[in-house]
């Protein structure tokens, strides 16, 4: 995948489809510790012992429609070309958890991307979920919760076309403004 936002868009629609409404993606910027880390926890159905071990294989997949599962195996793929890896715990009926690593200076390090554009996305094409973005970097945290959104607007709903250049455009500065890594 081009960007880590894309692998982030890829994991948050394997938590849709395992029955979340609250997903947490937490992205930690530490230069101090040369690390890029990367957490999406959900409230899923979460995801059997005896499967855990194969979900990063390319050729295994719980789909019926298609016969492999390349997210997860492309993010891993991803981090450990860094020096970093990728861990995933799971309790069934309570959900899952993503947790990767990537070297910050590494050159292959894929850039984030357009990680608002992915946040905008689900808050109002999933109005009825609850989504928190979460961004931490030396200078400073940031922190997008669609409950605090929809709480803020009031009657007006958060998938209200004019609304969404708005939430992009205000998570894009704010991000700005902690001074992420792109």
């Amino acid at each position: 995948m081009k960007d880590l936002s894309l692998h982030i868009l890829d994991i948050v629609h394997n938590s849709l489809s395992a029955g979340a409404n609250l997903i947490e993606i937490s992205i930690f910027e530490k230069p101090a510790d040369n690390a890029y880390e990367i957490r999406i926890s959900d409230n899923g159905k979460g995801i059997a012992s005896e499967m855990l071990d194969h979900v990063t294989d390319p050729f295994f997949t719980s789909r019926k429609t298609r016969k492999v599962g390349l997210g997860l195996s492309l993010l891993k793929q991803n981090a450990e070309r860094t020096g970093g890896f990728l861990t995933i715990e799971s309790v069934l009926r309570k959900g899952t958890t993503v947790f990767c690593r990537f070297i910050l200076d590494n050159f292959d390090r894929p850039a984030i991307g357009d990680i608002a554009g992915v946040v905008v996305d689900f808050a109002t094409s999933f109005p009825d979920k609850n989504f928190i973005y979460k961004h931490e970097t030396p200078k400073g945290n940031y922190v997008f919760d669609t409950v605090e959104v929809k709480e803020t607007l009031g009657e007006m709903p958060i998938n209200t076309p004019s609304l969404r250049s708005y939430l992009k455009e205000m998570i894009d500065e704010n991000l700005d403004e902690i001074g992420i890594i792109r």
